[in-house]
């Protein structure tokens, strides 16, 4: 037998009632809205009137108005029991309404019975008298149905339950805990206390906050990352309910974990790329088999809105710098103009609609290992339109001209490009034998421009400076210079619809020591 839970509630006559007193007891659990728990209220009734002087007869109702209703709706005499709180109804792990419990004097569940089947209920009644030595109750049963199905209980929600869960075991949230008036409203207020990006944030309740851990095996307060500026500890519980505020599912948080693993390392300098006048931000690239489970799009629209992934994920980590880093704009955030990525920038690659190696196997993972990779870029998609270049020296030779416009067309070997081909255009290049390796070449090849083309003079100051090109010998003056310093710094992914010739290009931040490197983290449980 099951050694019933004590608890003490309230019942409708304001009275505090203790259980268990000592006494043989029944103890039935109903709610107001469930047909069931009111076509068995006569039975109830005569349960109560035959039984009561001889054991505690406990009805629990789980809604304080409902319970009112009930003893209205039904002239009831006996008290209802205030379970509004549903601690005892989680208590007792209930799944429907209406369960009522036979429980003898030493706290032993010895009878239970779930919804209403009329000979079980019979079966009870019998096993009542017994107890107590008494007849049982004679009741008109042809008068009532043969079952009834009962209802969900309240304590059974999923929302309810975790939020239930929190409060009853020893909670794994240690997050500072915000209480608000009854008559605040929670959205307004958190742009009030600066959580926002400027967008509606959701609520991080205990229970939704309890649900999303539950996307990851770790533990809630394991550090994963020290955040500048403030140098905050983001534990997994703090980026849960970051994940939580930008409209995560449970499923997703492992990514924004391993993005996050990646923004705080001094390669990728999160401080430096949140802090520039120049107006970076991380645009995330998801690699391996999490694309198809958390349901990513890779294909029509793929950088822009309509994927709760990709929005999401992109979005928990901007909230996550910003409430336990502390980059926030006017603080240490001082973008000049700003830029809509700093909302959110995530999106995986199409990696089945070309025959190279998707960029997290270039970048040494294995092609089964789920990962993320994270750049520092200062604008983009900037659109690259090319519907009639029918050789793929044309095609990536446009796409050298296009990114060679990157910052500035005579600022030459500063940074990181991510260069988004969609699938018509790979059609082109794959047909004219090109791989990755042949497009950053073009790239490069087609980008070169002598010394003395990149110097400032009367049109503009950006380039290399008079005087030091006047120190150059004819030779240097006449050296060509590729727009990147690398081949390695011009990324390739792929993604977009199959009908459409135009790619797009991501504009980077400054790099190497003086700036940002590309990181890739990973994606773990």
């Amino acid at each position: 037998m099951t050694q019933a839970q004590a608890f003490s509630l309230q019942d409708s006559n304001d009275q505090d009632v203790a259980f268990p007193s000592g006494n043989p007891s029944v103890l039935c659990f109903v709610k107001e809205d469930c047909p069931t728990c009111n076509e068995i209220m006569p039975v109830l009734s005569a349960f109560y009137a035959a039984y009561a002087d001889k054991l505690d007869f406990l009805l629990i109702g789980q809604t304080r108005d409902g319970n009112d209703t009930l003893i209205q709706r039904h002239g009831l005499t006996m008290p209802i029991l205030d379970d509004s709180a549903l601690k005892v109804s989680f208590a007792y792990d209930l799944d429907i309404v209406p369960t009522i419990l036979l429980v003898d004097p030493d706290g032993e569940i010895i009878s239970e019975q779930i919804g209403f089947v009329k000979a079980d209920w019979q079966t009870f009644n019998d096993a009542v008298s017994k107890l107590l030595g008494v007849a049982a109750v004679d009741l008109d049963w042809n008068a009532l149905p043969d079952w009834r199905p009962g209802c969900g209980s309240l304590s059974a929600d999923p929302v309810i339950h975790d939020r239930l869960r929190a409060e009853a075991e020893n909670s794994p949230l240690r997050a500072r805990r915000i209480e608000i008036a009854p008559q605040d409203d929670e959205f307004e207020f958190m742009y009030d206390q600066g959580f926002s990006d400027g967008l509606p944030t959701v609520p991080p309740t205990p229970e939704r906050v309890m649900r999303m851990l539950s996307g990851t095996r770790r533990d809630p307060q394991e550090v994963i990352a020290t955040v500048p500026p403030n140098m905050g500890d983001a534990t997994v519980e703090k980026i849960a309910i970051n994940a939580v505020m930008a409209g995560c599912k449970p499923e997703y948080l492992p990514v924004v974990i391993a993005a996050l693993q990646a923004a705080c390392t001094d390669e990728f300098n999160i401080h430096g790329v949140m802090a520039t006048t120049m107006g970076a931000s991380p645009v995330m690239v998801v690699n391996g088999p999490i694309r198809e489970q958390l349901g990513m799009n890779m294909k029509l629209g793929a950088l822009g809105q309509g994927n709760r992934a990709s929005n999401t994920i992109g979005r928990a980590l901007r909230l996550t710098v910003r409430n336990v880093g502390g980059a926030r704009p006017g603080g240490t955030e001082r973008s000049t103009l700003g830029s809509p990525l700093k909302f959110t920038m995530c999106f995986p690659e199409w990696e089945e609609r070309h025959p190279w190696d998707p960029m997290h196997v270039e970048r040494g993972f294995d092609r089964n290992d789920s990962v993320v990779t994270l750049f520092a870029m200062t604008s983009g998609p900037a659109l690259i339109v090319d519907q009639t270049s029918r050789t793929a020296s044309q095609l990536a030779g446009s796409f050298g001209l296009c990114l060679e416009a990157m910052h500035h067309p005579r600022s030459h070997r500063a940074a990181d490009a991510i260069l988004v081909i969609c699938p018509e255009h790979v059609d082109t290049l794959v047909r004219g034998g090109y791989s990755k390796a042949d497009i950053r070449a073009r790239i490069q090849e087609v980008t070169s421009r002598r010394a003395l083309e990149l110097a400032e003079d009367d049109i503009t100051s950006v380039g290399i400076p008079r005087d030091r090109l006047d120190q150059m010998d004819e030779e240097a003056q006449n050296r060509r210079l590729p727009k990147f310093a690398s081949e390695d710094n011009i990324h390739i992914v792929i993604a977009g619809a199959d009908a459409g010739k135009f790619s797009g290009a991501f504009h980077g931040w400054a790099g190497g020591k003086i700036g940002s490197v590309p990181v890739s983290r990973k994606i773990g449980d």
